[in-house]
């Protein structure tokens, strides 16, 4: 059975741009890893418009950034993925996580369509939020 992923796009507030939250199978993969007040990545960098996203699966193995603690990346390290396309199966591994002590996510395996399918509804939801 594959994990279900979902990608949110949280809006712009007064310190920080409109970011990005990672949902598969309904668990919040950054605040599970960075624990609450840590963040997602920026929705620009990540969903860049007119550009393809460092989401995109490809044949070749790719480190992404997910996430960071409240006190930022560059002090205690970021949440990253290798993503790797398998012929329909996207896969996310090789996790690095920003604590020692925190486990890293387990392995995660989607369904390459919904997989697609999802990252391009979130550069709509990208799009629609840079021109309202």
């Amino acid at each position: 059975m594959f994990d279900r992923l979902e990608i949110r796009v949280l809006p712009p507030g007064p310190r920080f741009g409109a970011q990005l939250r990672f949902w598969v199978n309904g668990e919040d993969v950054v605040e599970g890893a960075v624990g609450e007040g840590g963040r997602g990545p920026f929705a620009a960098d990540v969903l860049p418009i007119g550009d393809p996203s460092s989401l995109q699966a490809t044949s070749e193995a790719r480190r992404v950034e997910l996430g960071e603690p409240e006190c930022t990346g560059g002090c205690c390290g970021f949440l990253s993925v290798v993503v790797q396309r398998f012929g329909d199966i996207v896969q996310w591994s090789d996790w690095q996580v920003p604590y020692a002590p925190a486990a890293p996510p387990p392995e995660f395996h989607f369904d390459g369509s919904q997989y697609d399918t999802e990252l391009a509804r979130a550069e709509t939801d990208r799009r629609r939020q840079v021109y309202t």
